[in-house]
């Protein structure tokens, strides 16, 4: 599986950007799919995360200003940031898994496959 990243960019508070994945490789790999961020000097975190079957759940963070959504027949996976805070930089992994059972925010459990990251910088 091969997920490209991408939407990235500059923006200042409140604002708003759409990062787009595209993913790679068997369906069934993909059942799961999400979003992780990562600032500098911070642990990796998780933002999002979808089922094939629209399951959606959110991080408390980001809840009712992000929302994610795929299209599974595009083998893609959105996350439409509104309402954007400084506290929102990072950088911005795809990422998805062929078990989507679990709950991803628990961190024991980890996506098996991870893509390059893009940039999101908010600026106040």
């Amino acid at each position: 599986v091969q997920l490209q990243a991408s939407g990235g960019g500059s923006v200042q508070a409140g604002g708003s950007l759409k990062l787009s994945c595209t993913a790679s490789g068997s369906d069934s790999r993909l059942n799961a799919m999400g979003w992780y961020r990562q600032a500098p000097g911070r642990r990796r975190e998780f933002v999002a995360g979808i089922t094939r079957g629209g399951r959606t759940n959110y991080a408390d963070s980001v809840k009712g200003r992000f929302t994610i959504s795929r299209d599974n027949a595009k083998k893609m996976v959105y996350l439409q940031m509104n309402s954007l805070k400084p506290e929102d930089t990072a950088v911005y992994y795809c990422v998805a898994d062929p078990n989507a059972r679990v709950n991803y925010q628990d961190p024991r459990y980890s996506y098996d496959y991870w893509g390059q990251g893009t940039q999101v910088t908010v600026s106040s």
